[in-house]
């Protein structure tokens, strides 16, 4: 009996986990779009859970920024502004470029070549101009770095804020120029990486950051003229 007991908080805490991941989910792949009311109730059956659970998930990405709980009201994804992402993207660029710096010291040459690996078929994806897996590996490359930098307490402060920067990067159209330049910085950081030159590393991870916020901050103004437009004209 007792060694039961002693297992069912872990079960309840994995449980707890992938539920707020696959919310999370849909929130940064824009499944569930800014602003847009989150239905609890769809969701509870689609995942086979009570509303208990569900409706901890989303304290939880409330604490992240992905959710906004308003009382009575329920919950809603939370809106994409400027000023939310001039407060994370330098944060996150100085996480970033702690990591790159202690994953030149850290990774073993299969990891590091592991992520060369990656990059090769993201590059392939560019080449076929497939956006998905792209970014998906894109992703896959810098969960790689941040893990190698075998650091947990850098890895759990990034992971609270990366739902946010990725959600941003969805969110926002890829032209072929800013595409083409992603492309080509990933490339800078894998050589760096292999050239285990931290410093390099952290500069050109800071630099790739600040770019895509350049993006997303330059599609959240066209968009915010674009809606003032027709409410100048109708006046």
């Amino acid at each position: 009996m007792a060694s039961n007991a002693l297992k069912q908080p872990i079960v309840r805490q994995s449980l707890h986990e992938e539920l707020v991941g696959l919310v999370r989910e849909l929130i940064v792949d824009g499944d569930l779009p800014p602003g847009v009311k989150i239905p609890e109730k769809e969701l509870c059956e689609r995942f086979g859970v009570s509303r208990t659970p569900l409706r901890e998930a989303l304290k939880v990405l409330a604490s992240e920024g992905l959710v906004t709980l308003t009382p009575n009201r329920g919950a809603s994804a939370s809106l994409i502004t400027i000023e939310d992402l001039e407060e994370v993207f330098p944060v996150m660029g100085a996480l970033e470029a702690l990591a790159g710096e202690l994953a030149c010291q850290h990774m073993t040459a299969r990891e590091i070549a592991s992520v060369r690996s990656l990059h090769n078929r993201m590059i392939e994806h560019y080449r076929q101009e497939q956006l998905k897996p792209y970014f998906q590996l894109n992703q896959n490359i810098h969960e790689a770095i941040l893990a190698g930098s075998r650091n947990n307490s850098l890895i759990v402060m990034y992971r609270s804020l990366a739902g946010r920067v990725r959600r941003a990067r969805y969110f926002a159209n890829m032209s072929r120029k800013r595409w083409a330049q992603a492309a080509a910085e990933h490339e800078e950081i894998i050589s760096a990486l292999e050239a285990r030159d931290g410093a390099q590393l952290a500069d050109i991870l800071k630099r790739h950051l600040q770019n895509k916020f350049e993006t997303v901050s330059q599609q959240l103004m066209e968009m915010a003229e674009s809606v003032q437009k027709p409410n100048r004209a109708s006046r």
